[in-house]
């Protein structure tokens, strides 16, 4: 009976070392820090909507004439040394034609010189009332590039003339402009003038040699002989800009101008860079957005 019991002791003995290592195990496994992964929140419908909304705000900027001139300087400058047109010149039609880059035009079409389409223009497009119901306009994907077109659209053979001029002679460029027909308007070189010496543009205009002018005139001339060929007669007859300029008369106000032209008191009031609702005779308004 002693001899069964031990015999029984022997064979159960493996049985309870494995029992308790199991339970040992089993303790320690349990004993230990059980750490969770944390599960990132479901995004909310509300959440992606108010974000899907934030990235389709365009961000718009209302510009001052000072700001206008600080953000565009350096491009009509550079305008400027590549093809004679004087920087301020590049700046005052940017500034009278785009009412200080917060037209429709300029805020919807980078366009910011008012130039419409040509047989040639193989870029976008948006039709706007102005000579005519739906005028169509050239559409740039930034205003830089508006800038640039602003240039090569000049070398034209009715421009020529203009760039034989220096490129720190605005006032010719001025009357150049207007004698050319860029604009309708009777006062537009008057108009250029004013707004050049109202905002000193003139100090980034720059002076050149004889032998840089020379070099600039011929290869800016031979541009315009290579453009010739594809100038077509019904574009070249007719101005490429209308602006509607109104001059102030004794008893005129902002309100009556503005109803007499369907524009707010602000629109005119930003368009000509007005702090003040006071009007003078013969000033002279920006009346066409």
């Amino acid at each position: 009976m002693r001899n069964l019991n031990i015999k029984s002791f022997l064979v159960l003995f493996p049985c309870i070392i494995l029992l308790m290592g199991s339970c040992g195990i089993l303790k320690k496994h349990r004993s230990g820090p059980q750490v969770q992964t944390p599960v990132p929140a479901p995004k909310t419908r509300q959440a992606e909507s108010t974000k899907s909304r934030e990235s389709q705000i365009p961000e718009i900027k209302n510009y001052t004439a000072i700001s206008y001139i600080e953000q565009f300087k350096q491009i009509a400058i550079r305008e400027m040394n590549n093809s004679g047109i004087p920087a301020s010149i590049t700046l005052a039609q940017g500034i009278l034609e785009s009412g200080n880059g917060n037209s429709e035009l300029a805020l919807d079409g980078n366009n910011h010189f008012g130039i419409k389409c040509t047989p040639e223009w193989r870029g976008k497009t948006m039709l706007k009332d102005d000579d005519q119901k739906d005028d169509c306009f050239r559409v740039y994907t930034s205003p830089e590039e508006s800038f640039k077109d602003h240039t090569e659209f000049l070398k034209r053979k009715r421009y020529a003339s203009l760039f034989e001029l220096d490129k720190n002679d605005y006032r010719g460029w001025a009357a150049g402009l207007k004698a050319a027909g860029y604009a309708t308007n009777p006062r537009y070189a008057e108009l250029l003038v004013s707004l050049i010496e109202r905002y000193n543009l003139n100090r980034f205009d720059r002076i050149e040699t004889e032998t840089e002018k020379i070099i600039r005139e011929d290869k800016v001339l031979t541009e315009i002989a290579k453009n010739i060929p594809l100038e077509k007669k019904e574009e070249v007859s007719r101005p490429r800009v209308t602006m509607k300029i109104h001059e102030v008369k004794s008893g005129d106000t902002l309100a009556s101008v503005s109803k007499l032209f369907g524009l707010s008191v602000d629109d005119i009031k930003l368009l000509n860079g007005l702090e003040d609702i006071n009007l003078k005779p013969g000033q002279l308004l920006v009346v066409s957005k």
